[in-house]
Parts: structure tokens; sequence; C-alpha cells
């Protein structure tokens, strides 16, 4: 179940985790719902897309595009696609798409 604005509640840290991931954690969740958001905007604009050329498109930290896709994908807004050479990195890379 998806909780207040989120579009994945899937979480952030792991009971297991140290000290320090949950407390970047709790740094990320005011803004997460708007990350999702914007991602999946940006998807539906710009589909076909590696994480990092999505987060270049959107002027946003590659890392945080890399972090919100899995929440989006098992909300099952989004799928990841066939790997490809990123445009931006040069490496191979899944694109994806909105659902």
């Amino acid at each position: 179940m998806i909780q207040g604005d989120l579009l994945s509640d899937t979480p952030i840290a792991r009971n297991s985790d140290p000290s320090t991931s949950h407390e970047a954690a709790a740094k990320v969740t005011p803004v997460r719902a708007t990350q999702q958001r914007a991602i999946l905007a940006g998807l539906q604009q710009y589909p076909n897309h590696t994480s990092a050329e999505l987060a270049q498109r959107l002027h946003m930290d590659r890392y945080v595009v890399a972090r919100r896709l899995p929440e989006l994908r098992a909300a099952m807004l989004v799928k990841s696609c066939e790997a490809r050479s990123c445009a931006v990195t040069g490496h191979r890379a899944m694109v994806w798409r909105a659902v």
C-alpha cells in the first residue's frame, strides 16, 4: 500500500543497515515523493532513456534518478527494458519506460 504522496513506499533503509543509512533516509523522505513524480513525468515525456540520460534531461543528480526508478518499478509505474549503450556514460545500461 502506498502511503501519503509517495508513488512507491519501498523502504529506503533496511533494519540491518548502519545508523548513517537511516540518517540519510530521514533526509530523503521529505523530498522523495517530489522526486518520484518528477521522474515519472520525465519518463512519460522522454521514454526509452537510461537513468543517466533521464537525469541529464531533468537536470537531476543521476544517483537520485537511479534510486527512484526501482521504487517506481515496484509500484508498477515504470518498467526496465533492454540494455544499450548510454549516451551519457558510454556504458551499457537499462532503458526505462513509463507503463
